[in-house]
């Protein structure tokens, strides 16, 4: 088995819910979740909050969870994954046949069988893979989505199945298509280094169902979490 570690983002700025990584759910810290599950997974030889703030490193490091300090030019709004990534890459200096899973704090349904097994999976993936990452199918399939063009709109994928234009083609007649969720992702080191990419080229999907793909985003999310915590529809 690899050494793998689990990276739980979680920066202090986000705009639609005010401190949401730390905002209570189910009487703990939203990270919390997330830091117990990747430790009940056994999978992982450290679990690594990256924050900008000295108030969610204390909270993590209550849950024992140790801290990379991101700067704050790379935990803004708009900053990509790949540079806090890279930033926990250029801290820890791990060994180039190590791993890395992203495991996001806003996603606290997640189990820890779950991240179990995906990273089995990614490990014995043949020929090996650059990364794994969890994808649900689409609900809303984008066959059916449009661009604005001033007074008119354009359908994103214009294609044809027998001269019928995919966007007055019934849903379950259509390819199966695949939504990245924020459950987890996980990679080689080295597809950063070579790629500048926490996925690299070849990537592995693994497919969740259920509320493994369910993430925290606005306040209705919250709402609808502490719902299903509260009626015993999802235990933590």
């Amino acid at each position: 088995m690899h050494s793998i570690v689990a990276l739980v983002p979680a920066r202090s700025g986000s705009k639609r819910i005010k401190d949401k990584n730390i905002r209570p759910l189910a009487g703990k810290p939203l990270m919390a979740h997330t830091i117990w599950a990747a430790q009940a997974s056994g999978m992982f030889t450290d679990v690594i909050v990256s924050t900008d703030s000295e108030e969610y490193a204390e909270i993590a490091k209550k849950y024992m969870a140790r801290v990379i300090m991101r700067p704050k030019e790379i935990a803004q709004e708009y900053s990509t994954d790949v540079e806090w990534v890279t930033h926990a890459l250029q801290e820890l200096m791990p060994s180039h046949d190590s791993a890395f899973s992203i495991l996001r704090p806003t996603n606290p349904f997640r189990g820890e069988g779950t991240i179990e097994k995906a990273c089995r999976l990614f490990e014995a993936a043949k020929p090996p893979v650059d990364s794994l990452r969890a994808m649900q199918l689409c609900k809303e399939h984008p066959a059916k989505m449009w661009v604005s063009q001033g007074q008119i709109v354009a359908p994103i994928l214009p294609y044809c199945t027998n001269m019928i234009p995919w966007h007055d083609t019934p849903y379950q007649s259509l390819p199966r298509i695949y939504a990245q969720t924020a459950s987890l992702e996980v990679a080689w080191w080295d597809t950063v280094v070579r790629t500048l990419t926490i996925s690299g080229d070849r990537v592995m999907p693994f497919f969740t169902e259920g509320w493994d793909g369910f993430d925290i985003n606005s306040e209705q999310d919250f709402l609808f979490a502490e719902y299903l915590i509260e009626k015993g529809i999802i235990k933590l």
